[in-house]
């Protein structure tokens, strides 16, 4: 084999690495040698354009509160400073969640709910392609939620925010935390559409409660447990108003039912 042969690989590998670092960053990285700038400029705005598309359908309220010019300032700052661990162009909205929370570094005119905002509206994506599914062989859908075990959808997330992140929008932009945390619950339902439902302190305490329930304690002695631990003065009124909670829950897919009986063994199922 000649030199020349010997040496074609390498060769390719510094032309793909030198473009690759032009189409990230043309102002700093030069293009490559013997290359028509006009054939590199489609290219440049090739990848450029995909990408802020991409992040524009993930990320809608973020691209408009952020205007063109700042949206896209910050894409190609990802695209400059980020080196994404995946080849799978729509997993890039998650590298992009990860680059504003480890690797950016906030302008003077950012939102100080900038990574709020992109995480809640990330969620949105991540049910929507999420493979989880949940297992209704052992669940009684019309169950008493406060005699049975109330069992939870795997497909509702809850989160905490500092900023009512579900209201954000052009008329609404927070310029402080909010005085609590916000709870939200997000989840798809059955028709494998996505909502939210925003919850006060004790319905997310409750829903904890029922996701971290490893004695399948029945509803009400959930209740009664979470309102002795925070020393609630009323607790049969809590009851009630918990109750009527998980009913919500369940109509939006958030609860599943309760835990049907266990079948004696060798009784017919």
């Amino acid at each position: 084999m000649s030199k020349q042969a010997e040496n074609k690989p390498e060769r390719l590998k510094t032309l793909q690495m030198t473009f690759a670092a032009h189409i990230r960053d043309p102002q700093a990285a030069a293009a490559p040698e013997g290359i028509e700038d006009r054939r590199l400029a489609i290219y440049r705005e090739l990848f450029f354009n995909n990408l802020k598309s991409l992040l524009s359908t993930t990320f809608p309220v973020l691209t408009r509160i952020m205007g063109d010019a700042r949206w896209r300032r910050l894409i190609r700052q990802f695209m400059q400073k980020h080196r994404a661990g995946t080849p799978y162009f729509l997993e890039l909205p998650e590298e992009l969640l990860g680059f504003l929370e480890h690797e950016y570094e906030p302008a003077d005119d950012d939102f100080p709910f900038l990574l709020e905002l992109a995480h809640y509206e990330y969620v949105e994506l991540a049910l929507n392609t999420s493979s989880e599914q949940n297992d209704f062989s052992d669940i009684d859908p019309d169950g008493d939620l406060l005699a049975g075990t109330p069992v939870k959808s795997v497909l509702a997330w809850t989160f905490a925010y500092h900023y009512p992140v579900h209201r954000i929008g052009p008329d609404f932009l927070p310029a402080e935390p909010a005085g609590q945390p916000v709870y939200l619950a997000v989840y798809r339902n059955r028709d494998d559409k996505v909502g939210f439902m925003e919850l006060n302190p004790l319905t997310a305490g409750l829903l904890d409660a029922i996701e971290h329930n490893p004695d399948s304690l029945p509803g009400e002695a959930l209740l009664r447990r979470l309102g002795e631990s925070i020393g609630y003065p009323d607790i049969d009124r809590l009851v009630e108003h918990g109750a009527a909670a998980m009913d919500e829950m369940r109509g939006l897919d958030i609860l599943l039912g309760t835990q049907a009986p266990a079948h004696p063994q060798g009784s017919p199922a």
